[in-house]
């Protein structure tokens, strides 16, 4: 799948959910974290594929924490069963739950993580879905 036909399915689950989803990529650090501060004013739940940056983007994770925003770690492959270095995540510590090795399904778990999380409330309507695009 491309990842406009991901976030088409994906908008099309959120949408029968009743909530309203924004989707957002980029390859810069810097943009996912103006995204994140951005979207704090915006979103009540995010549902973030940070890629690589996984393993080693302090910044990211900062930004995550100081959102207070509630967010979900979403990757396709499965991160445990990949190289050593790939294992570790800086930024599941600061996430209500990690989601990895579903494929594209991986953003509809967050999505429905959560959903758990807030217990389905009005105020869980908005969420922002932003990765990292692997290149």
């Amino acid at each position: 799948m491309t990842l406009a036909q991901i976030n088409q399915a994906v908008r099309e689950f959120a949408n029968s959910l009743g909530v309203e989803l924004r989707c957002f990529q980029s390859n810069h650090e810097g943009a996912i974290i103006d995204k994140l501060h951005e979207e704090r004013y915006w979103a009540q739940g995010i549902v973030i594929n940070p890629g690589a940056y996984t393993h080693y983007s302090y910044a990211i994770r900062d930004a995550i924490a100081s959102i207070a925003v509630p967010t979900v770690e979403v990757h396709l492959s499965n991160i445990k069963k990949r190289e050593p270095f790939r294992r570790k995540s800086v930024i599941a510590p600061v996430c209500i739950a990690q989601i990895s090795g579903r494929g594209w399904k991986s953003y509809i778990k967050g999505i429905k993580a959560l959903r758990a999380f807030t217990g389905g409330r009005e105020h869980s309507r908005r969420v922002a879905k932003a990765n990292r695009r692997a290149r």
